[in-house]
């Protein structure tokens, strides 16, 4: 059995009605990953996907170590590690400390991280282990963010969970 992606990944430049596309996504991400040459597949798809994952990551308000914590979080739940390699560096960039890196990939979480921190790892395993998130759980989230806070943290949750299960249904990066 193939380890590789189970469709083949779009070279960038070498579909000419795809060239827009492929230059938004350079424009935001620096460069077509192996995640963006698998849904050039599908030109709609990969547009939809290009503006709705640059809103969650390059247009939020929410603090970018929480952000890619949680990300990082999805990535060990999903058992997602091309996710959980490419948000590495982010996370470093955003401040995130290797103690920190390093305690993310436990079971459970508790030291080294903060009571933010915490709720919003708490509220990441719920997302993705259960998908259903208790009130008592919710709560302590809505107290300390405002709404469009609160929108985008279980958007990017969300948005990251549908990340890494394309990237594994589909082998990209395996």
């Amino acid at each position: 059995m193939s380890s590789g992606p189970r469709i083949p990944l779009v070279v960038p430049g070498t579909r000419p009605e795809l060239s827009s596309i492929e230059q938004s996504i350079v424009a935001e991400r620096g460069r077509v990953s192996a995640l963006y040459q698998a849904l050039l597949n599908s030109a709609p798809l990969a547009e939809g996907w290009e503006k709705l994952l640059t809103a969650i990551r390059n247009r939020s308000s929410l603090p970018p170590d929480l952000r890619e914590l949680a990300i990082l979080r999805v990535a060990v739940l999903n058992r997602a590690p091309f996710e959980f390699e490419a948000h590495l560096p982010l996370a470093r960039k955003a401040g995130v400390a290797e103690e920190k890196l390093a305690a993310i990939e436990l079971p459970q979480i508790g030291e080294p991280f903060s009571a933010l921190e915490r709720t919003v790892l708490a509220l990441t395993d719920a997302m993705t282990r259960d998908v259903q998130v208790p009130d008592a759980l919710f709560e302590p989230i809505a107290q300390h963010f405002d709404l469009r806070a609160v929108t985008e943290l279980v958007a990017t949750i969300a948005a990251y969970n549908m990340v890494s299960r394309f990237l594994e249904a589909l082998r990209i990066g395996h």
